[in-house]
């Protein structure tokens, strides 16, 4: 059935038919077409705009249809022009033309709008979930690794030394951001658009307010044109989504690096792991390479629906169809990878004394004998032009800097005593650097402390 038939007097083309329908995509709507449409002809009953009775028969109806979709019994028609037309034919088939007064002051411009924020509500509720799941695997981790001692890397160059719990606790914040970010974003969706029409309202005297608390909004739209014409909840969405897929890729990133044989520093669970059809000694970290491919595919959905709104004069365009199939499938992608990231990186093994020998060349305690000279007197500029003469002695000699003896490190600065030594461990590297935010397990333990508490506020 179409709902806008009566100016026409030739059929659609069938191609045309099948390139206008969006029953293939935005069927999974469907309860929350049907939900606000409940909302909605309890409000038409309650303002006399349609008898009570009439109003309890559709919606009693309503519910009927929808436990029967849920139970099977019911196929959507793929035929169908949209899940809106769809729902309101299998209604008007069940209790007749009564069932044709439900989109009474009513437009599928507004209904769309409607059921997109719904259905956007119940999803970022899912990924924040997804997310603090990974939250918690990441300082269950922490807390196994203080002790845990690597590189640092700047540059994909090995920098400073590091505790592997540190180094979890910076993806705890990136994805923290994400989970704020989602809430934040959650307010501009949590906004009802029922009521504004194809643009420009109804004549009806609809009670908006009392739509929006029984479908649990805070608010309704302020402006009929913006709120059939807005998508930039749905650009935002995607951004996050964007921003939680690159966070991902990067860990992925260093997982496939550390997964390597030149690092060793971790080895992917079998389970998260495939091999090659022609190599039989290969294990590779397939799983975090496909993640880090996904992020492509999410950034297009961003893309693509920025550059779909970026000429679009108001108020509705059909342009805007494109918004639902791009978004639904940003949204599958991160719920696809959120919880097999999680569970691959809490089956993954820890090298500990892989990524403390590598933590011990590289000379990542350079900054560290500079520091020292420093707190001895010597202005830093010129500690630093000591300390890199002294790497530079290093690898002419192929010692380590803690190899020196003393009248090495003497030949470069009489200010050196027998004391470097211990200022210059990796240990004392690390537990010296107890700023807040700092890599000591002091300063980790806190972190840690943190997070527990955003966990525990974000049940």
């Amino acid at each position: 059935m179409k709902l806008w038939g009566g100016r026409f007097t030739r059929e659609t083309d069938k191609a045309v038919n099948d390139f206008n329908s969006s029953i293939r995509f935005d069927s999974r709507m469907y309860k929350q077409d049907i939900m606000g449409s409940i909302a909605h002809v309890k409000m038409l009953g309650k303002c006399g705009i349609i008898t009570e009775e009439e109003s309890s028969l559709i919606q009693a109806a309503l519910h009927d249809i929808l436990n029967d979709i849920e139970r099977g019994k019911i196929e959507l028609d793929p035929n169908a022009e949209d899940i809106h037309s769809n729902i309101e034919s299998i209604l008007i088939s069940r209790i007749g033309d009564t069932g044709k007064k439900l989109h009474t002051g009513r437009s599928r411009n507004d209904q769309v709008a409607l059921d997109i924020r719904m259905y956007l509500k119940d999803e970022i509720t899912e990924i924040k979930k997804l997310l603090l799941s990974l939250e918690a695997t990441l300082v269950k981790l922490a807390e196994e690794h203080t002790g845990t001692i690597l590189p640092g890397y700047t540059h994909l160059q090995r920098a400073q030394p590091v505790t592997f719990a540190h180094h979890l606790m910076a993806y705890f914040q990136m994805f923290r951001r994400d989970i704020e970010r989602l809430t934040d974003c959650y307010k501009r969706v949590n906004v009802m658009p029922l009521g504004s029409g194809a643009l420009a309202g109804t004549t009806y005297p609809l009670d908006r307010e009392m739509v929006a608390k029984e479908l649990g909004f805070p608010a309704i739209t302020e402006n009929s044109l913006d709120a059939v014409s807005d998508r930039d909840f749905i650009i935002e969405l995607l951004s996050c989504l964007s921003l939680i897929m690159m966070h991902l890729s990067r860990f992925c990133e260093e997982l496939v690096l550390w997964s390597s044989h030149e690092f060793s520093f971790v080895e992917m669970d079998d389970a998260f792991s495939t091999g090659s059809s022609i190599m039989p000694q290969k294990k590779n970290p397939d799983v975090a390479e496909l993640i880090r491919g996904k992020t492509g595919r999410v950034y297009g959905s961003l893309v693509s629906i920025l550059t779909t709104m970026k000429a679009l004069p108001l108020a509705y365009n059909k342009d805007m169809q494109e918004d639902k199939e791009i978004t639904f499938d940003a949204i599958d992608t991160v719920k696809a990878c959120l919880p097999v990231f999680t569970n691959m990186l809490a089956a993954m093994k820890v090298n500990k004394n892989n990524m403390y020998n590598a933590a011990k060349g590289g000379f990542t305690n350079a900054t560290d004998v500079a520091d020292y000279l420093v707190k001895r007197g010597i202005p830093f500029r010129d500690a630093h032009e000591i300390t890199g003469k002294i790497v530079l002695y290093c690898i002419n000699t192929g010692k380590t800097i803690e190899q020196l003896t003393i009248n090495e490190f003497k030949s470069f600065s009489p200010l050196i005593k027998d004391d470097i030594y211990n200022e210059i461990t990796l240990e004392k590297c690390i537990s010296g650097r107890n700023l807040p935010g700092g890599p000591s397990e002091q300063t980790v333990m806190a972190q840690i402390k943190n997070a527990r508490e955003f966990l525990n506020s974000n049940p």
